[in-house]
């Protein structure tokens, strides 16, 4: 573990774990499936990880060791004869995802003790496809917010420096990814679950269209807003995360299947021929730190330098906000419908907030939502005549100290709701467009960069081969490394 410089200067990240945790996930799996290392060898190496740094950062709190090595199967079996995408990777599963056996919370203390029977349909694929779950990320409460702390766990902190915030809500997925403690993990995004940890934390996080990765909740399922994803450390990672997630599930309504051909061959032909919008505050809809904004302006010009055309424009996205905060509080008063009164005591205040806000709302404001947001969703869809993705900031700031619950204040701007910092996510979820975070290289303070890409209607395989070629022009990926431990 590294600690900080006495003159406050981050140190250069460095990596002392396992040497197979440093390796990608497609690495890996290649390795796998030549025979030149084993599931068990993996699962060496990043319980050996996690005993090395989960102190320090608090990504998995709940490990499962027995089940991920009892799982494993036996020479000659037919899993092992067919191993699917992953063919025995270690993977870690958010917190709010139920894992059959295994200790899941929902980040809440009313779920504390909570041991589902069954596992979530996408947990079953993944683990017929050859992924071996490992532990559980942490996860605010019931995934609401942008800091990954809840009464259960306590709170998840960035390996970059672990007096900042990871993200959140997948930031325990995030966390863990970029200290190496395992090759690919699960998330899921509503408003930047997914992509803001992902910028935080120098990973890569793909919001897929509605309906890609199965459902968000068996007893929600025609809701689009909250989907599943993949991260990992790099685009082709993800890509193979998304071949592993990505098929038809006939008990979620909205589920459609697969593609023909896998997302890594996308990847794989990724070129750096793109035509990119670039919306740095989208219309105003969001501020920005100066620091922020100067540090993507300068990716987009090496963009420019690797052949992509650069045009700063944006569609007409009146009424977004509104729109979006409409559909998540009516997706909170559906959740909480059901749900009994002893676990909604525990409710933290913002969550509570939500939850009243979406039991007030009228048919007048949920029509107007759904009005508004296929409006935009057509000036989208004007926007790629033209352009293959619109970039935009994955946030609008660098990572603020954990304990600040929410950010306060951006580009002189004071922020009012503590969801008003997380803007950014809104042009998403609102039309149901597939969105990436990849990280664009080292900014202030030697601390990751996130830049968002918004692709066309279940348009996963191009929105893939563009963030390639952003990775590609900026020289990532990152990498994982030690969590560089500083006090306050």
């Amino acid at each position: 573990m590294t600690s900080a410089k006495t003159d406050g200067t981050p140190p250069a990240p460095g990596f002392t774990g396992p040497d197979l945790c440093r390796k990608e996930a497609h690495e890996v799996v290649d390795l796998l499936k030549r025979g030149e290392v084993t599931p068990t060898d993996l699962l060496d190496a990043a319980f050996a990880r996690m005993d090395a740094v989960e102190p320090a950062i608090n990504a998995i709190p709940t490990v499962c060791r027995d089940r991920a090595y009892a799982s494993l199967p036996d020479a000659g079996s037919p899993q092992a004869a067919n191993p699917g995408w992953l063919a025995g990777l270690p993977i870690a599963i958010k917190d709010l995802t139920p894992v059959k056996g295994v200790r899941t919370t929902f980040g809440t203390a009313g779920f504390a003790d909570f041991i589902p029977t069954e596992s979530d349909p996408l947990v079953e694929r993944l683990e017929a496809r050859g992924g071996v779950v490992v532990g559980k990320t942490n996860t605010p409460e019931f995934g609401a917010g942008g800091n990954t702390y809840n009464e259960v766990f306590g709170a998840t902190l960035n390996p970059w420096d672990t007096t900042l915030n990871a993200g959140g809500s997948s930031g325990g997925a995030a966390a863990s990814l970029a200290a190496g403690e395992v090759w690919l993990s699960h998330g899921s995004d509503h408003g930047g679950s997914l992509r803001t940890p992902a910028a935080f934390c120098g990973i890569v996080g793909l919001r897929p269209s509605p309906g890609r990765c199965g459902g968000g909740s068996k007893d929600n399922g025609f809701m689009i807003e909250g989907v599943q994803g993949p991260m990992a450390r790099s685009v082709r990672d993800c890509a193979l995360f998304m071949d592993a997630m990505a098929g038809f599930e006939p008990r979620f309504p909205i589920s459609y299947p697969e593609p023909t051909t896998p997302f890594q061959t996308a990847v794989d032909q990724a070129d750096g021929k793109l035509r990119i919008a670039y919306a740095p505050d989208l219309n105003g809809l969001s501020p920005v730190d100066m620091e922020v904004k100067d540090h993507l302006a300068s990716a987009m010009k090496l963009l420019n330098k690797e052949g992509a055309e650069v045009e700063e424009t944006c569609p007409d996205i009146e009424g977004l906000e509104t729109t979006y905060h409409t559909l998540r509080g009516l997706i909170w008063a559906t959740a909480a419908r059901r749900l009994p009164a002893d676990i909604q005591s525990h409710f933290k205040k913002t969550l509570a907030d939500n939850t009243a806000f979406g039991q007030s709302l009228t048919v007048d404001d949920i029509t107007d939502a759904n009005l508004n947001r296929t409006a935009i969703f057509n000036n989208m869809m004007g926007l790629f005549d033209t352009f293959d993705v619109l970039a935009c900031p994955t946030v609008g700031c660098m990572p603020h100290p954990q304990s600040e619950e929410w950010v306060h204040e951006i580009g002189g701007q004071t922020l009012i709701g503590y969801m008003d910092w997380l803007r950014f996510a809104f042009l998403a979820t609102t039309t149901g467009l597939p969105a990436i975070s990849v990280p664009v290289g080292l900014g202030p303070r030697g601390l990751p960069v996130g830049l968002q890409l918004i692709g066309k209607p279940r348009g996963e395989a191009g929105l893939l081969a563009a963030a390639r070629a952003v990775e590609v022009a900026v020289g990532g990926p990152l990498g994982p490394i030690d969590p560089n431990v500083t006090h306050l």
